[in-house]
């Protein structure tokens, strides 16, 4: 048999090896879990043998590796006990992030989703050493974005810690509470501190409103974790290199400031802004007329509203926040698209209700999840293993000679 041949099956043998008939097999092709083509007589088709295998396997899965799965978009790709989501919203280690906002802290559900009992991450003493280094690239970044500010002076911090390696779980939450804290200074332009992390960004981004303190502090524990988002998968695939977990987080960073991540909350911010001055029906109606996406709507989890958004626009309503942007937009939107609201045009409001700096969306959004990163990054860390998800190959055949072109 020709390796070309033994890359492809008959209709027959695709069939027999699953154990289906040719109408399911169709079906398969026609989902996109077989790749099907016409036989070089072009009298019949083949089907890639791989992809029957891999179906075949997946149908009756073998144990694999606990903390480590292959990479599957209709599976999940790996193990962790830190928190899922459900339509009632995340779950952090078994409490619901709802509930969890209403009374908590940034601080307190760290030490829930790094499940430490024995140490207090967050002791005023545990601050991070500032090198002069630091200090300076600090300064001379002082007009960045609060982000990048951040990137350049963590990618200083490990070196001047000299505990930054620890494998022991505990050791590795004390980093992590000199992490969050060196972050939220260097995003605020301040000196790090112990005060609550709520009560720092309150007093140095909405000084004059009182309402502040309590409406950052539910925002920043109900982002504290969203499962295997786009930014803590990259934190897990960093962390599983062996990096320390300033490095780690410096990765989620990165991954966060794009626009279909953490930068939607800028974007949602534009709306925000549109809406302030016009009235909603004709913005929305033009947008919905155009085509045009509506930043801040719309999620993959949750099909009838995202439960963070509502829990923060809720207690934005009752802070005294208008109406316009807590209940008539989300609604209005959500009649005209069938999308309703996430938590990007929650934080969007929450900015302009508190007045808070351009940007200041994402920075949050940074503080917040930082905390989720470290529970990702140790836990895997714990793992030891390294994430190596193949390539499902779509490209030409093997063998096929580098000279060939096209005609």
């Amino acid at each position: 048999m020709k390796k070309s041949e033994a890359l492809y099956l008959s209709a027959r043998e695709a069939s027999a090896e699953l154990a289906i008939s040719p109408a399911t097999l169709y079906a398969y092709v026609s989902r996109g879990l077989i790749r099907s083509e016409p036989s070089p007589d072009s009298r019949s088709h083949r089907y890639r043998a791989e992809d029957v295998r891999g179906l075949k396997e997946r149908r009756v899965p073998a144990p694999e590796p606990r903390g480590l799965r292959s990479f599957d978009a209709d599976l999940p790709v790996l193990d962790s006990a830190i928190g899922t989501i459900t339509e009632q919203g995340a779950i952090y280690r078994g409490v619901n992030c709802v509930d969890l906002s209403e009374k908590d802290t940034l601080e307190h559900t760290a030490t829930l989703l790094w499940d430490v009992t024995s140490v207090d991450p967050f002791a005023p003493d545990n601050c991070p050493t500032v090198s002069d280094a630091m200090r300076t690239i600090a300064e001379a970044a002082r007009r960045a974005a609060p982000i990048d500010r951040a990137i350049a002076v963590l990618a200083l911090a490990a070196s001047a810690d000299p505990r930054a390696f620890t494998r022991a779980p505990d050791g590795r939450a004390m980093v992590g509470g000199r992490i969050v804290r060196l972050l939220v200074a260097t995003m605020l332009n301040r000196s790090t501190s112990a005060e609550p992390l709520h009560l720092q960004i309150a007093q140095a981004w909405a000084p004059d409103n009182k309402h502040a303190p309590d409406l950052i502090r539910r925002a920043l524990v109900l982002l504290a974790d969203h499962e295997l988002n786009a930014s803590t998968f990259t934190v897990r695939c960093a962390a599983s290199t062996g990096l320390n977990l300033y490095d780690a987080v410096i990765a989620g960073l990165a991954a966060l400031k794009g626009p279909k991540h953490g930068g939607a909350g800028v974007l949602a911010s534009r709306l925000v802004k549109t809406l302030v001055d016009n009235d909603v029906e004709p913005v929305i109606r033009e947008r919905v007329a155009l085509g045009e996406r509506f930043a801040g709507f719309g999620h993959g989890v949750y099909k009838r509203g995202d439960p963070r958004a509502m829990s923060l626009l809720e207690a934005l309503t009752r802070a005294g926040a208008p109406r316009k942007f807590t209940k008539e937009i989300p609604e209005r939107i959500a009649e005209a698209t069938g999308e309703f609201v996430n938590i990007d045009y929650a934080l969007a409001v929450l900015v302009l209700a508190l007045r808070m700096p351009a940007g200041s969306e994402l920075a949050l959004f940074a503080m917040s999840r930082s905390v989720g990163w470290i529970a990702h990054a140790s836990e895997q860390l714990q793992h030891g293993k390294l994430i190596r998800p193949r390539a499902r190959y779509v490209g030409p055949a093997p063998g096929r000679s580098a000279a060939t072109k096209s005609l």
